[in-house]
């Protein structure tokens, strides 16, 4: 099989990704077929550094609550809390305990110390405040836009008082409540109290549009794009707690759907502050639909980079990730009919790989997908090829970086 690939034993160069892609892009999405992977970790803060260092890059954005995200880009940029306080609590799914993400933040505190603001590094999580097994209260979200406009506005313009949205809200283990996620008569999310926030949270959204001059004169830029993700984030938990309540079969179509429109929002605004790297599962980033088996059975939806991608165009590039093996999790050397099998008897270590002429070597008959012993592996959908714009491939996830081990 003859097809443009460039072994590029433990790092993966930016130019190279780069010159691949139409035209440069504001949200480059580079995807993973599995999560917590080190190798895939590593591989990413190399690109980003050189993304940084070479081309402008000044906003890294991942698969983590947004919310809770705010604290780690506190941190990075002016040295807020702790490395240790950062990583417990501001990169959600317990993540921050990965030493890839750690390295991550560490390094742009590094890279930021001393420089001027514009020149900083920003950090963002795109995810919303969700789980696979609840979402959060929208409380913090709802109660900070509503303090940002009190603080800003005639009293008189605003819906209601920080005491109604707090009798509305209840306790917060009303609307966390994992048993919600299995059973919808549990979730709040179209009770009357529910009911009525969703309508204040929007009169709330539409007083910060129509005050939109005033609120930027006698804001910072941080304090406002701030501003915008506290609405992005209330509505969009609403809206998802509202969806948690559904009982009809639609039901996780629904709220799977809403997250990625959650993330795609949050990325769009991301991207009008300048190029951003996401780093994400390849299924919230890829062009095609989304799917996936659940306990309620089989639900596809449009990821965040198929919404994404049709907003912007060629200002979004994907590129996927695939794996060879990931031995300690039981997934072995891949059968050599598969397209993961092709590229493992080729190359060395990371490679990168032009789709467009991988699936022209392939030709019309495409390999099988390959099957995976591991729940928590994605292989690569053959039919799926050229919707990336630029193919990874690693070879063996646990080997040594290159502090550890020389370059082949």
């Amino acid at each position: 099989m003859a097809t443009d690939i460039k072994d590029t034993a433990h790092s993966v160069e930016a130019a190279a990704v780069l010159a691949l892609l139409p035209t440069p892009p504001r949200v480059l999405a580079l995807g993973e077929p599995t999560h917590g992977e080190e190798t895939l970790l590593d591989l990413r803060n190399q690109l980003f550094r050189q993304l940084v260092e070479e081309h402008g890059y000044r906003t890294i954005a991942l698969e983590s609550d947004c919310l809770a995200g705010l604290l780690v880009n506190d941190h990075v940029t002016s040295g807020t809390g702790t490395l240790d306080d950062v990583m417990a609590h501001g990169i959600s799914h317990e993540w921050g305990a990965f030493e890839g993400n750690r390295e991550l933040v560490r390094w742009v505190r590094t890279y930021n110390a001393g420089r001027p603001a514009a020149e900083r590094i920003r950090f963002a999580g795109f995810d919303g405040p969700l789980e696979i097994t609840a979402a959060a209260s929208p409380r913090q979200a709802l109660t900070a836009l509503h303090a940002y406009l009190a603080a800003r506005v005639d009293p008189g313009l605003l819906p209601c008082t920080g005491d109604t949205l707090d009798r509305l809200l209840g306790t917060d283990e009303r609307w966390t409540d994992p048993a919600a996620m299995l059973d919808p008569a549990r979730s709040v999310g179209r009770s009357a109290e529910a009911g009525r926030l969703r309508l204040l949270a929007d009169d709330l959204v539409t007083l910060l549009d129509t005050q939109l001059p005033h609120l930027v004169a006698t804001s910072s830029p941080d304090e406002w794009h701030r501003a915008r993700l506290y609405a992005r984030t209330a509505t969009g938990l609403l809206r998802y707690h509202h969806a948690m309540a559904d009982p009809s079969p639609a039901r996780m179509t629904r709220l799977v759907s809403l997250r990625d429109q959650m993330m795609a929002e949050n990325l769009l605004a991301l991207a009008e502050r300048g190029p951003v790297l996401v780093h994400a599962h390849n299924s919230h980033l890829q062009r095609h639909k989304s799917s996936m088996t659940m306990w309620e059975g089989p639900v596809d939806w449009w990821s965040a980079g198929a919404l994404v991608g049709a907003r912007l165009g060629e200002e979004y590039a994907c590129v996927a990730t695939a794996l060879g093996t990931i031995r300690h999790k039981g997934v072995d050397t891949p059968p050599p009919d598969t397209v993961e099998g092709h590229l493992y008897a080729l190359t060395k270590d990371r490679s990168l790989i032009d789709p467009s002429r991988l699936a022209a070597a392939l030709g019309a008959t495409r390999p099988a997908p390959r099957t995976s012993p591991w729940f928590g592996y994605a292989p690569l959908d053959p039919a799926h090829l050229e919707d990336s714009d630029a193919l990874v491939f690693v070879k063996d996830a646990g080997k040594s970086g290159p502090e550890e081990e020389a370059p082949a």
